[in-house]
């Protein structure tokens, strides 16, 4: 008896893990590529101007979504699932592996050079994130509820484990050094000291770094196929006895009085709508897709966009420590989820919005508590936020295979007009201010 419960604890372990990674490699890519970018502008043509165009790429490839959900609505079943996640798997990987050899690459377009295989390739790993989010939830209905949550762990993953291999790299790190300036005023001379960033060079390249992310493809690959072949798998997915909620003759008889009466009430109770199982109605339903696009478009677009105007004013040390612990939040909140579940949250992210609208001298800025807040508003708003999404999910996953391929629709709705919204803010309009990181003065 001892031995058994070992057994099923293995393989449920096992499976966890498997869903972790699954999970991984819906949007370690992109992540991948956003906390690459310090050391990537300085060497393209593009400057600074690449995450806008990384924002427009990443909202042109929700095409793939579209396609997706379209299909799901007009043609169900027509679209084989797992065929599909092998081929954005399979073209996830190899695109980062031409990265690692074509990023700096450029060409000619109307006579100015573009890097050109940059943003095709960037649009290709843009495409296989986006439509993870319609593929690989749906995917997880196969499992048991539990490893829906672990799922949302590895999407977590997807964010921190980039992060920490590129603070591993000494990506962005930024020392401010004495330097002495000769000024020549009618004939006087004098001399000018003034404090100048240098940043400090990478440990290993931008090339070594895709050919990490392709290999993250490659052990999501490898989970996947664990997830569709491996016996323990097979023993771990739900009963589908009664996959259309009828059963079948002679099996009613076999049944209690007890079970009895419970599928009579359960047969007379009352759809609240026609979505799912009708357990929620049209108004909650509505509301339940509202947060999901709100805070997604929060967590992957909005916040993010803002983060180096509200954290670089305290300092590098403020930044990276906030970048970092963000995305530990992330799969952190994913346990507490798994633990403590509940149905009522919320989530503000005012306070840093707030303090990005005042960089380059936002509040406290020139105290360490000003440090703490900001650090630790970003920590509290990302865990947060995580949270309500994976209870959102766990929710559609009761509701169904629909309602998870809707789940990943809105999520990505919730990301466009996110950054429909930020992209003018930012980059047409200048809301916000950077500083230089060395010589900013505030009263």
């Amino acid at each position: 008896m001892w031995s058994r419960r070992v057994f099923v604890f293995t393989m449920s372990l096992f499976i966890h893990i498997l869903a972790c990674l699954f999970g991984m490699g819906s949007w370690v890519s992109i992540n991948g590529l956003w906390v690459e970018l310090p050391l990537i502008v300085p060497q393209i043509p593009e400057g600074w101007y690449l995450p806008s165009y990384l924002s427009v790429l990443i909202q042109m490839a929700n095409v793939g979504p579209l396609f997706i959900t379209l299909m799901h609505r007009f043609r169900p079943g027509a679209l084989n699932e797992t065929v599909v996640i092998y081929v954005i798997i399979s073209l996830g990987m190899v695109a980062s592996f031409l990265l690692a050899f074509f990023w700096k690459e450029t060409l000619l377009v109307v006579g100015v050079p573009r890097s050109v295989a940059l943003l095709l390739l960037t649009f290709f790993l843009s495409t296989v994130d986006c439509t993870s989010s319609v593929t690989f939830l749906p995917f997880m209905m196969r499992l048991k509820p539990q490893y829906l949550t672990t799922y949302f762990v590895g999407e977590g993953v997807s964010g921190l484990l980039p992060a920490l291999v590129a603070l591993i790299q000494g990506v962005g790190v930024v020392h401010c050094n004495n330097c002495t300036r000769m000024i020549n005023d009618t004939g006087s001379v004098s001399l000018s000291y003034e404090l100048q960033a240098h940043y400090q060079p990478a440990n290993f390249s931008a090339g070594v770094f895709f050919f990490f992310l392709s290999a993250m493809m490659l052990v999501c690959l490898g989970a996947f196929i664990l997830l569709n072949y491996h016996p323990a798998v097979a023993r771990e997915r739900p009963n589908a006895r009664y996959p259309n909620g009828v059963l079948e003759k002679g099996e009613a008889a076999q049944m209690n009085p007890t079970e009895q009466k419970t599928m009579i009430k359960q047969s007379d109770i009352k759809p609240k709508s026609c979505f799912g199982t009708g357990t929620y109605s049209r108004i909650q339903v509505l509301y339940m897709f509202f947060i999901l696009a709100w805070v997604n478009g929060l967590t992957n677009v909005v916040l993010p966009s803002v983060q180096s105007y509200s954290c670089l004013p305290y300092g590098n040390s403020a930044y990276h420590l906030s970048a970092t612990m963000a995305a530990v939040s992330n799969p952190l909140a994913c346990f507490i989820a798994m633990f403590f579940p509940t149905r009522s949250v919320f989530g503000i992210g005012a306070y840093i919005i707030g303090m990005a609208v005042l960089s380059p001298c936002p509040l406290l800025v020139n105290e360490t508590s000003g440090t703490f807040l900001i650090v630790g508003s970003w920590i509290f708003f990302i865990l947060t936020l995580s949270y309500v999404k994976v209870i959102i999910g766990v929710i559609l996953r009761d509701e169904g295979h629909s309602a998870l391929v809707w789940c990943g629709a809105v999520v990505q709705l919730g990301s466009f007009m996110g950054a429909v919204t930020m992209f003018p803010l930012v980059s047409v309009y200048s809301l916000f201010l950077s500083g230089d990181p060395c010589n900013t003065k505030c009263p």
